[in-house]
């Protein structure tokens, strides 16, 4: 894995991570909408950190009766909170997850794939496949930090976001920018749905996709 995604440095920044979780809250609540939960739902949460998106989907008005957080830093993890009865998180690699084939109906996977280089990108995405159950309401949710280089002000944004997270990986590779479409569809998803967060908050991108 990239110095980025260490989780020893993960463990350090822990701390003072809940500071800045509020950037992440209009991505995760797209995500949410694009995934669509229910009641009779299973969720896994791979790269769970504090549990942002897992506390997200615990407000939702119809809330998954099970849901498990996985993460490899246990810093982060330590800081997830309490989780409504049901729920889990535990400590875990998102590249080889210890649960069943085809055991959960929804996957998210929210601001890791874009630390990951590719060949870690394409594990997770097969875990997350792995994971997926069999069957048409079968998904995936990512998000990922990303700037729209068609605009100019999105051209400007994505290099700005690429050095820093070139020129110090350990402090700043979390802002790398990545569109993973062509990894989703390596893994073998289809994307289904998406939006765009250029403002009020980390410039996000969040994709829905089914297994192919």
């Amino acid at each position: 894995m990239s110095r980025a995604s260490d989780p020893l440095v993960w463990d350090l920044h822990a701390r003072r991570y809940g500071s800045q979780e509020h950037l992440e809250r209009r991505a995760l609540a797209a995500a949410l909408r694009l995934a669509a939960p229910s009641r009779d739902d299973s969720v896994v949460d791979l790269g769970t950190g504090t549990g942002a998106a897992l506390r997200a989907l615990a407000c939702s008005e119809l809330r998954p009766a099970v849901a498990i957080g996985f993460d490899r830093s246990p810093g982060m993890l330590a800081r997830v909170g309490p989780l409504p009865a049901g729920w889990s998180a535990r400590l875990g690699d998102a590249r080889d997850v210890p649960l069943q084939d085809g055991l959960t109906d929804l996957v998210i996977c929210s601001y890791l794939l874009h630390v990951l280089p590719p060949p870690d990108r394409a594990a997770v995405l097969a875990e997350a496949r792995r994971l997926l159950a069999p069957g048409a309401g079968a998904r995936l949710v990512v998000i990922t930090v990303w700037a729209d280089r068609r605009r100019a002000c999105g051209r400007v944004l994505y290099l700005g976001l690429r050095t820093l997270a070139r020129a110090r990986p350990a402090a700043w590779g979390a802002l790398a920018p990545l569109d993973p479409t062509d990894d989703l569809l390596a893994a073998g998803f289809l994307p289904t749905g998406r939006a765009v967060l250029p403002r009020g908050g980390y410039p996000s991108l969040v994709i829905r996709a089914r297994p192919g």
